[in-house]
């Protein structure tokens, strides 16, 4: 017996590669003896046959078992049949061979032992029914250990642990919650084992009820000073969003262990609570415990969401020091935590040092790329860890697929779809999902509906993906189908479901979906939810239903940012710019910081330069970071203001200018009329190496207008051609509009005709320079071959035209364009076109029919408009018409000095002195003074 002792206690010196190095575990009982698995067999054998105690064979199987050593399934089938051969079956001998079934998860073995069991009758031995019972369970058939828990005669509490910890396993929570209630009804006093299984399960049932039950049942049986049961009810009451419960679980354990703290640490960092988290991690030190891998993995993303770079490298020195440095899930941590930081370069070196990379340092790596906007990096790491000989896992695919939905890169994107399906990805929902929102991000949203449609399994997040692809290019008759197939599947949508169909939904005509699908939101329950109602706020303002958006706004409970944002975004949009200052300071007043979206809604609609000031003020010192919107709409509001000082300010403040920037400022010069400044920072553009665009084209070619330097514009034209842009058609319209202000009407027409392609822009701006020289023949003719053409005019052509015809006097042809203008193309005059025809009736000498304009148009005439009938009256002598229009001139609210004495000068011609003086009384006394004549004889 003593030999027999001395052999094992050699033996388990060998197998115990739990505890050793990982170099060293390659000398573990699995690969010490010779590789084959045979000659491993053959010194397991020769141990038993020289173990005569049935003792120590049990021994034997249980030092294995706890090593490790027997998880192979041949060594495991031989240990069993050359031990029943050797020593026969008793109740000793099935229950450590039916666990070691178990435990390397042979069923059918352990079937056959369940049938060799009952042939030898053993089958009514407590301890061999218990094996079987854990060892179905674990296989996944309760039922069947339900069954062999059935046939126990005298069950004592292991087989009772052993039936609950099945049902728990299983999921069977209802049914292990009944077997508690059994063992109590038959006064089996439960321990920790009993309950640690129906505890983990508690959260995931949402049972808080059941669990404070369990708790109080755990300290009735004085079962709680256990330390699994203290981190189970730690993790329960997390769980259940109950943090302050499982702190006092955790500060009540007189003794805590390291599983305790990183139960504690662990339900802080599910909740986000960084710093508490952190605390406890220093009390953990302060008790003299050294963490381990799992304390620092869960530690170190505090660092990245909460304390910052100083507090990581603390952490990363303590791993060090506990010599944990070297395994691969706290490196990969590493990797994560220094890349979320910002400090990528660290995340590299870390990378590159650790040797044996596996899946999880390449996702950690691929991952820190993605954080840091690197994207063709991580795609590059995508290909390197192939190329080492590391398949890539569903996790890596779906961090490349990321990467390509940035790059817009649809070749390599097509590349990873091909890799995943090679691999057998198919059946994975997460990598399809993204497949499919890739494929909508990169434009290619036909391509991601064919995938959709091959889907065997279509859930939620997939039509939630394409409904919002089809609503991200404005197709909301596709969103709207495919919503209508998803309800009729019988898929339940939610609140993603209806933002992504609303935000879908922006023209006049989609309203009345708009409000159906706004009523099942209202059904459903979900119109509590601030963001629906953002989307619904921007839907019913996008449909120019400004009061439905405004009584969304106003029922709203807990309005934030971009609830204010909506409504004023919806504002702009409708043209009630007015109410956009008044809700911008309702929003202060409520607390609710505005952010860029806010400002960059403000800048426009400022109605002086000193609120553009204010605004611009407060975000330079209230944002950290000022993106190029927020300047390009400040330059935008100081042009308008004509402030071109602040516009170049802005510009030379800018440290990394792009072609948006280059635009805006030049932009701003051509509003400012600051045509030189547009020249020179163009030929600063070249030389500096900046590639202009069709943008930029254009403002040159305005400020070349403003100059009207005929030969600038053919230097202009040159440069223009030799860059290609003159295929664009919005260049083209602008070259021949600037010809003709330039003088070169023949050029012009020289580059209409060379047009292949026309819209009715063009067509208009050949017509309008034809006007501006006063050839309203030849703007007549050209307005002919338009409509010959099939082109349609707008109503900016039918301006030009009109104009065209008041130039040159063509009354009736002017008459017949001003019917047609409604009757034959549904356009809605507008007070240019009013304009025109009076300026040509009043030029004509038509002037009752002129004043019949005036009084039959549906809004009050601009003062333009009344001036130049005014003018007309004088002219032909006319002062009963001159009169009715002089006095609705004088009683606007914005009367000139000029329009009063145009009147008076009416008033002087036809004889009315009295009148006249009482006019220019009434000019005296509104302070009004006539303008003093400005000669420019002898100025230079």
């Amino acid at each position: 017996m003593a030999t027999h002792c001395v052999k094992l206690s050699k033996f388990f010196k060998i197998t115990g590669i739990r505890h050793q190095s990982k170099q060293n575990r390659g000398k573990s009982f699995a690969s010490s003896a010779p590789t084959s698995e045979a000659r491993q067999l053959e010194a397991l054998t020769v141990l038993l046959h020289g173990t005569c105690s049935q003792k120590c064979r049990r021994a034997l199987h249980a030092r294995l078992a706890v090593a490790g050593a027997i998880r192979d399934t041949s060594i495991v089938m031989g240990l069993v049949e050359r031990e029943l051969c050797a020593f026969g079956s008793d109740n000793f001998t099935f229950s450590p061979v039916i666990k070691a079934c178990t435990a390397v998860s042979c069923l059918r073995l352990g079937r056959e032992l369940h049938c060799r069991v009952l042939r030898t009758g053993h089958g009514g031995n407590v301890g061999v029914q218990t094996a079987l019972l854990d060892m179905y369970a674990k296989a996944g058939q309760i039922d069947v250990s339900r069954r062999v828990f059935d046939g126990i005669v005298q069950r004592d509490l292991i087989s009772w642990n052993a039936m609950v910890s099945g049902y728990s396993l299983n999921g069977c929570f209802l049914e292990a919650i009944e077997e508690l209630k059994e063992m109590q009804q038959g006064g089996m006093r439960l321990n920790a084992s009993t309950l640690v299984g129906i505890i983990g399960m508690c959260g995931g049932f949402e049972a808080k009820d059941v669990g404070s039950s369990l708790h109080a049942v755990a300290m009735k049986y004085g079962a709680i000073a256990d330390e699994s049961l203290t981190s189970a009810f730690i993790s329960m009451y997390s769980a259940f969003d109950d943090l302050s419960s499982s702190r006092l679980v955790f500060d009540l354990q007189p003794v805590k262990d390291l599983v305790s703290f990183n139960s504690m640490i662990a339900a802080y960092m599910q909740h986000c609570n960084w710093k508490e988290a952190f605390e406890v991690f220093r009390l953990m030190q302060c008790a003299g415990l050294g963490p381990n891998l799992v304390t620092v993995v869960s530690v170190l993303p505090s660092c990245n969401d909460f304390f910052g770079i100083n507090q990581g490298e603390s952490v990363h020195g303590m791993i060090i020091k506990f010599g944990l440095a070297e395994q691969v899930s706290v490196a990969s941590a590493l990797v994560s935590m220094y890349s979320k930081l910002g400090k990528l370069d660290s995340a590299v070196l870390l990378f590159c040092y650790f040797t044996e990379k596996n899946n999880l340092m390449w996702n950690s790596m691929i991952s820190g790329y993605l954080v840091n906007n690197q994207w063709s990096m991580a795609l590059d790491s995508f290909c390197k860890m192939q190329i080492e000989g590391v398949t890539p896992d569903a996790t890596a695919i779906i961090n490349a697929i990321s990467g390509c939905r940035h790059t817009k890169d649809l070749h390599m994107a097509k590349s990873i779809h091909a890799y995943a399906v090679r691999s057998r990805f198919e059946s994975n929902q997460s990598v399809m999902n993204a497949l499919l929102a890739m494929y909508a991000d990169c434009g290619d949203i036909s391509t991601s509906y064919t995938l959709f449609q091959k889907m065997e399994v279509q859930m939620l997040i997939s039509w939630n993906t394409m409904i919002s692809g089809f609503a991200e290019i404005g197709d909301s008759e596709a969103s709207l189908m495919l919503f209508c197939q998803m309800c009729h599947d019988e898929v339940q949508f939610d609140l993603v479901t209806l933002i992504s169909v609303i935000s879908s939904l922006s023209g006049s005509e989609d309203a009345t979906v708009g409000e159906s699908v706004h009523s099942l939101a209202i059904k459903s329950g979900c119109n509590s939810d601030v963001s629906l109602t953002n989307a619904l706020i921007s839907m019913y303002t996008n449909c120019g239903i400004v009061e439905a958006g405004q009584q969304l706004f106003d029922s709203c409970c807990f309005a934030n940012t971009i609830t204010y944002n909506a409504l004023m975004s919806g504002y702009r949009k409708n043209n009630v710019s007015e109410k956009i200052l008044p809700l911008f300071y309702q929003m202060v007043k409520n607390d609710v910081k505005p952010n860029l979206v806010t400002l960059l809604n403000l800048l426009p609609v400022c109605q002086s330069q000193l609120q553009g000031k204010s605004i611009h003020s407060y975000a330079v010192r209230n944002f950290t970071r000022l993106e190029t919107p927020l300047f390009t709409s400040a330059m935008g509001m100081y042009s308008r203001f004509n402030n071109i000082e602040y516009c170049s300010k802005i510009f030379s403040l800018v440290g990394e200018r792009n072609i948006i920037l280059w635009n805006t400022f030049l932009s701003a010069c051509v509003q400012c009329k600051q045509a030189d400044m547009v020249v020179d920072y163009f030929k600063h553009m070249l030389f500096i190496n900046v590639k202009p665009d069709a943008v930029t084209i254009l403002a040159l070619i305005s400020a070349c207008s403003q100059l009207g330097d005929a030969d600038f514009a053919a230097c202009v034209t040159a440069v223009i051609l030799q860059r290609g842009f003159s295929a664009k058609i919005l260049v083209l319209n602008a070259l021949i509009d600037m010809h003709s202000r330039c003088g070169s009407i023949s050029f012009a027409r020289e580059l209409f005709d060379s047009s292949a392609e026309k819209d009715s822009v063009t067509w208009g701006a050949m017509i309008n320079a034809y006007s501006m020289h006063g050839n309203g023949e030849a703007a007549l003719d050209l307005f002919s071959t338009m409509i010959d053409s099939g082109v349609d005019p707008d109503d900016i052509t039918f301006v030009s035209v009109l104009s065209a015809c008041s130039h040159s006097g063509l009354v009736e042809q002017g008459r017949t364009l001003f019917k047609s203008l409604q009757a034959d193309y549904g356009i809605t005059p507008r007070m240019e076109h009013y304009a025109c025809m009076v300026d040509l009736l009043g030029r004509t000498g038509h002037l009752d029919e002129a004043y019949d304009i005036v009084r039959s148009m549906p809004s009050r005439p601009s003062d333009n408009l009344l001036e130049s009938l005014l003018g007309a009256c004088r002219f032909h002598g006319n002062s009963k018409i001159g009169e009715s229009v002089g006095k609705l001139l004088i009683e606007s609210e914005h009367g000139k000095s000029r329009s009063y004495v145009m009147l008076s000068n009416i008033y002087a011609s036809a004889g009315k002195w009295s009148d006249c003086e009482e006019l220019r009384s009434d000019m005296e006394a509104k302070g009004l003074r006539k303008d003093v004549g400005v000669s420019l004889i002898g100025m230079t």
